[in-house]
C-alpha cells in the first residue's frame, strides 16, 4: 500500500499525529547564494595550471617549480594560502607530509608525500563537527609506474582537486558552528596513500567526522563506448553494509533488514535532497554500492575506519582519457587533456557539494539514541531519542519512506523527543533528523529497537 494511500485509510486517527509537512525542508537563501558564487572560470585556470606541470605522478619531481607533484603540491597550497587572507585569515593550511616505503606493487622507493590541508575552525566551541571535502591530486598514464611522461589528469583528478579549490575560496570568510576542511591528497592513483593516512589521523585524533565527500572524476559530461552524454547528473556512491561492522552490529541490521540504511547511505540521501533545493535542475543518482565495480577511492579509507564517506563521480566516464598515454589512434585522441572536462557541469557537481557542506554545518548535530518502542504490539509506531550534545536544535523531523522506496517520501515535524505516528513500523521506515530555528536539517538516523 502506498504512503498516501495508507495515511488516508487512517484518517480517524490523524489528530493523535503530526501532520506531515513538505517533503523537503525549506532552502536557505544565503546558501545559494554561495553556491551561485562558485566559477566556472576559475575552475578552468587552475585546471589548466595544474595540467601545465606536466605531471602529477605521486613518484615525480618533488624539488622543481614549474613540474611534477611538489609543484603542484605548493600550487595548491599557495592558492589556499591566497583564499584564508583574501577570508580573513582564520583558514588554516597545512602541508600533512607521510613517508611511504616501498610496496612491491607501486611505490618502488621511499617517498615522502604530502596531503595539502586547509581547515575552517567552526565558531561553536561546543560544536566539534567535522566535515570533509577531497580530491587526489596526482595523475598517470597507461603504465602506472610511468612517474616522467606527461600525465595532464585534467579529470582524474584534476576536477576533483580544482572543485575542492573553488569550495576553499568561496567558503573561506564564511563562519559556520563546525569544521570544514578541503584537502587535496595525494597517492590514489598508487593505492589510496594520502587519503588512507588522513583517514587514520582523523580516527587517532578523534575527529568528529560526520561527512567525507570525495570527488574523483567530476568533470566530463560525455562517456565513450557508448557514445554517450549527460550533463544533468553525478553519480553518489555509498556503501550500505559498514566496513566496520561488528557481530552485534550486524545481528542488529539482519533483524530490522536495514542493510540500505547504513551513515554513508544516509548521507547520499542527505546529499539527493540538497541537490534539489540547491541544483537548479541538476540531480544526484544515487548509486547503491560503495564504488564502481570491483572499484575504489578516496573514501574507502574514510569507511574502513567507521565513518560515513561517499564518492561523487560523473555519470558517463570516458575511458580513452583515463590512465591513457598521450596519443592517437585511429583518429581519436588519447589523453586526459583539459579539452575533455565541462566546465559547466563541473561547476554544477562542486555546487552541490558547497550545498551539502554548508546544510549539514548550519544544522544541529543529529539526534542521539534514537529508538522506536516495541513493548506494545501495535500498528502505531513511537519513537524517542536524546538531543545532541552541542548547540540543541529548535525541533525534529520524522522522516519516512516505503521499504522498498529509496529515498525518505513523508515528513513529520515534532517539538519534543518523542514521536507517536499511526503508521506500521512493519510496513515503513522510519529516520530522525534534527532542525534549527531557521530550518536547517542534519542526516536522518535510522531507530535501533528500545523496550
Amino acid at each position: 500500500m502506498k504512503l498516501a494511500t495508507y495515511l488516508l485509510a487512517l484518517a480517524p486517527f490523524a489528530a493523535l499525529a503530526q501532520k506531515p509537512a513538505p517533503l523537503l525542508p525549506p532552502a536557505d537563501p544565503a546558501i545559494q547564494k554561495l553556491v551561485d558564487e562558485i566559477s566556472a572560470k576559475n575552475l578552468e585556470a587552475n585546471i589548466r595550471k595544474l595540467v601545465s606541470f606536466g605531471t602529477r605522478h605521486t613518484l615525480s619531481d618533488t624539488q622543481s617549480p614549474t613540474r611534477g607533484i611538489g609543484a603542484a603540491r605548493n600550487y595548491v597550497r599557495d592558492e589556499f594560502l591566497k583564499y584564508s587572507k583574501a577570508g580573513g585569515g582564520r583558514m588554516t593550511v597545512e602541508m600533512d607530509t607521510f613517508t611511504i616505503k616501498p610496496d612491491g606493487r607501486r611505490i618502488n622507493k621511499p617517498v615522502l608525500m604530502a596531503n595539502v590541508l586547509a581547515t575552517l575552525p567552526g565558531t561553536d566551541p561546543t560544536d566539534n563537527r567535522v566535515i570533509l571535502v577531497s580530491g587526489h591530486i596526482d595523475s598517470r598514464v597507461s603504465d602506472v609506474m610511468n612517474a616522467t611522461a606527461d600525465a595532464p589528469g585534467a579529470n582524474d583528478d584534476g576536477s576533483g582537486t580544482v572543485l575542492v579549490m573553488e569550495l576553499a575560496r568561496v567558503l573561506a570568510g564564511q563562519k559556520f558552528p563546525c569544521t570544514l576542511k578541503f584537502v587535496a591528497v595525494q597517492g590514489e592513483e598508487q593505492g589510496l596513500y594520502g587519503s588512507g593516512h588522513l583517514a587514520e589521523r582523523a580516527k587517532k585524533e578523534g575527529w568528529n567526522l560526520i561527512a567525507m565527500l570525495n570527488n574523483d572524476i567530476v568533470g566530463n559530461s560525455h562517456g565513450f563506448d557508448p557514445e554517450i552524454s549527460d550533463a544533468t547528473q553525478v553519480r553518489v556512491f555509498s556503501e550500505g553494509v559498514p566496513a566496520t561492522e561488528t557481530l552485534e552490529q550486524a545481528k542488529v541490521r539482519r533483524q530490522l533488514s536495514s542493510e540500505n540504511d547504513a551513515p554513508s547511505r544516509q548521507l547520499a540521501r542527505y546529499i539527493q535532497r540538497t541537490a534539489q533545493l540547491y541544483g537548479r535542475g541538476h540531480k544526484v543518482a544515487l548509486e547503491y554500492r560503495p564504488d564502481r565495480f570491483l572499484r575504489g577511492g578516496d573514501h574507502t579509507p574514510f569507511n574502513q575506519q567507521g565513518f560515513a564517506a561517499v564518492r561523487f563521480t560523473e555519470m558517463n566516464e570516458d575511458y580513452t582519457h583515463q590512465h591513457q598515454d598521450l596519443r592517437t589512434e585511429k583518429g581519436r585522441a588519447y589523453g586526459d587533456v583539459t579539452e575533455g572536462v565541462d566546465f559547466a557541469y563541473l561547476r554544477r557537481n562542486a555546487g552541490i557539494n558547497l550545498a551539502t557542506m554548508a546544510s549539514l554545518a548550519l544544522a544541529p548535530a543529529a539526534p542521539a539514541k534514537v529508538e522506536v518502542l516495541t513493548a506494545d504490539l501495535t500498528n502505531r509506531t513511537q519513537l524517542r531519542w536524546q538531543a545532541p550534545a552541542g548547540p540543541k536544535p529548535s525541533s525534529y523531523v520524522v522522516l519516512v519512506r516505503e521499504t522498498n522506496a529509496p529515498q525518505w517520501q513523508q515528513r513529520f515535524p515534532v517539538s519534543g523527543l518523542t514521536a507517536d505516528l499511526p503508521i506500521s513500523k512493519d510496513n515503513f521506515i522510519f529516520g530522525v533528523a534534527s532542525i534549527d530555528a531557521a530550518g536547517h536539517e542534519s542526516v536522518a538516523v535510522l531507530p535501533v529497537v528500545g523496550r
